[in-house]
């Protein structure tokens, strides 16, 4: 790993560097996946009633707390390895071969631990459908091999099969579960099978057109894959149990409360998120030209598209917070039929908007090899969201929403801090630490 510092002069020609070719697929896609989100809800709930429609978003938020949590880290350094190497010339099929194990023993793990407590699942957080919790299981088991594939074409250069397989995901679950609704189909099983099923089929897609092909090359040592697994492990898990954590909590203080009273909450949480769906295109469209950047070493280009990104960052944030308090509730009425009142949704876009900032200023710690730092942070912000949600109020909603913002808030502080300090000890950039740093995409 390189330390050179970055030049102060930036030259013409660093300046002008295009974005390579499929970024905007992958922008594209990330938009695909966003929107189709909420297509989903709707027609899921248009089948099945706010009422029945529950089992289907505690196993959505439980779901991507855990597929992100466990395999985005996966992805990053399968993405970091391979580009490393084909810097070099070198094939890296090697690297497939080192972490896919890996991968797999983790998938294994978290399959035996959800199977074990199968029967307590379904009861307690799907209404005591089996089918639900075996569809659980169905989408770790596709999200495994869809981010192996992923951290493939971002470390090749192929991110135009990058953003195929991020829309597909979308797309598909979107149009099978159309199909079961305009046939009628009312029972949650097959609308919870689409959740699972719909990942492995741009997986297959890609694979199928040889863009998950890699060559072979030189033995790969655990050293040079997993440089830094284990910290960016630790915080993808608690950053995605963070940004999911909402209507799993309802879900599990409201358990007395009506099933509509975890999908009511969980349509605003989704409709709040509005702002991190377009700060991921954005970032994924950013980040190929800022790690070409900080490769030449060039800090005053760097340092000036990273300030670029957080101003947009404050400023959608802002938007959308003043957005969800003007007309958050009577386009959630019009789009969910509504059952969420102003509070809530602001506090819900402010929380998103915060965690948001949170999560920019961790990309920029991390981009300074502070992997390390942020896992303790985002381990610190969902402790704090814990202890907020069991010790503030007693009103169900206020005391998760206050739990949201005050978490965010944590992440905010100590990552702030932690930049500051980086940045006043002359700590370098990397463009390893680069590509870590803006793979972090705990909501997915």
């Amino acid at each position: 790993m390189s330390t050179a510092p970055l030049s102060d002069n930036p030259t013409p020609q660093a300046s002008k560097i295009a974005l390579p070719e499929g970024t905007v697929t992958v922008g594209i896609g990330l938009f695909i996946a966003g929107i189709s989100a909420y297509i989903f809800f709707k027609i899921g709930q248009q089948a099945l009633g706010q009422d029945g429609f529950k089992p289907i978003v505690a196993m959505w938020f439980i779901a991507f707390a855990l597929a992100p949590g466990f395999f985005l880290p996966i992805e990053q350094e399968v993405s970091r390895a391979i580009a490393h190497r084909r810097a070099l010339g070198q094939g890296g099929l090697p690297v497939i071969k080192r972490i896919a194990p890996l991968a797999i023993i983790i998938l294994l793990t978290l399959v035996v631990v959800i199977a074990v407590f199968s029967s307590s699942i379904s009861a307690n957080m799907f209404e005591g459908y089996g089918m639900v919790t075996f569809c659980l299981v169905l989408t770790l088991v596709s999200y495994a091999p869809m981010h192996l594939a992923r951290g493939i074409c971002s470390g090749t250069g192929r991110f135009g099969a990058y953003g195929i397989i991020i829309g597909a995901d979308g797309a598909v679950r979107v149009i099978g579960c159309a199909v079961l609704w305009l046939a009628g189909v009312t029972h949650v099983g097959p609308y919870a099978f689409m959740i699972g099923f719909s990942p492995i089929v741009g997986v297959i897609a890609v694979g199928l057109a040889g863009k998950l092909r890699v060559d072979d090359g030189p033995e790969a040592t655990w050293s040079e894959v997993t440089p830094n697994l284990g910290w960016l492990l630790m915080g993808s898990l608690f950053a995605a149990a963070l940004v999911n954590a909402g209507p799993i909590t309802v879900d599990i203080l409201g358990n007395s409360e009506p099933a509509e009273v975890v999908t009511r909450f969980g349509n605003a949480v989704i409709f709040a998120r509005i702002p991190l769906f377009l700060f991921q295109a954005v970032q994924a469209a950013l980040l190929p030209r800022l790690a070409k950047l900080a490769a030449q070493r060039n800090l005053s280009e760097f340092s000036r598209g990273f300030r670029q990104l957080m101003i947009l960052v404050c400023g959608v944030g802002v938007v959308g917070t003043i957005g969800a308090f003007l007309v958050g509730p009577q386009v959630l009425d019009l789009v969910y039929q509504g059952g969420i009142d102003r509070r809530t949704m602001t506090l819900l876009a402010l929380a998103s908007a915060m965690y948001m900032v949170g999560l920019a200023t961790a990309q920029a710690v991390i981009a300074l090899r502070g992997h390390a730092i942020v896992a303790l942070g985002w381990f610190a912000s969902f402790s704090g969201f814990v202890l907020i949600a069991w010790l503030s109020s007693n009103d169900l909603y206020l005391r998760v929403e206050m739990a949201l913002v005050g978490s965010s808030l944590i992440a905010i502080v100590i990552f702030g801090a932690a930049l500051r300090k980086l940045m006043a000890s002359d700590a370098i950039f990397d463009p390893e630490s680069i590509l870590d740093a803006f793979a972090e995409r705990p909501l997915d």
